[in-house]
């Protein structure tokens, strides 16, 4: 069941929701706004040949600060890493689905390829997936409306949380955008 503005504002107020900071224009019939922070991973095409999942990218991206009113722009074709100002906080029994803005998907602007579930547990901001799919660049700017996260109640509580030492969650905390850790995941134990 998906939440309604009603609900989401009631469990922000028991604490259950975390969304920091939160504009009283926000809160949308059953969804909640979430704007860009100025923090953008960019990646360095001529650092590698190719990406190899299996090892430690640090080296393949490096961090672009969005400054004032300046923007950052997203060419064609370009695919970057931000993340939500907001600092998101999720109880064991809600999930949340990031979903980009309708007004910026109509002029080419995707803000996740596979990223759009947050699971129960999370804590910290949401990277963002950000591809131009359009003809044109696209301006981003710091503070921008840049998606929306909708809530949905769970049958029951989760067993295993997000961010428990069970599942070794990899981005739980994360306070900028995050470049992947899936070569963490060879190292593990099946």
């Amino acid at each position: 069941m998906v939440l309604s503005d009603k609900s989401i504002k009631e469990e922000l107020a028991n604490g259950r929701i975390k969304i920091d900071p939160l504009g009283e224009s926000c809160i949308q019939p059953a969804s909640v706004d979430v704007h860009l922070d100025n923090e953008i991973l960019v990646f360095r095409n001529s650092v590698r040949p190719y990406v190899d999942i299996k090892q430690n990218m640090d080296d393949l991206t490096e961090i672009i600060t969005i400054k004032d009113d300046k923007p950052f722009i997203l060419h064609p074709g370009e695919f970057v890493l931000g993340s939500t100002l907001e600092n998101i906080g999720l109880p064991g029994d809600l999930v949340a689905r990031l979903e980009g803005k309708s007004s910026l998907g109509r002029i080419g602007l995707l803000i996740h390829s596979t990223a759009g579930y947050v699971d129960p547990g999370w804590q910290g901001h949401l990277t963002l997936e950000l591809s131009n799919v359009s003809n044109l660049p696209i301006t981003l700017y710091y503070g921008m409306k840049i998606g929306q996260l909708s809530y949905v109640r769970l049958t029951t509580p989760a067993d295993n949380l997000y961010g428990s030492k069970k599942l070794g969650s990899k981005y739980q905390g994360q306070t900028s955008p995050q470049a992947s850790l899936i070569y963490k995941d060879f190292n593990k134990k099946v």
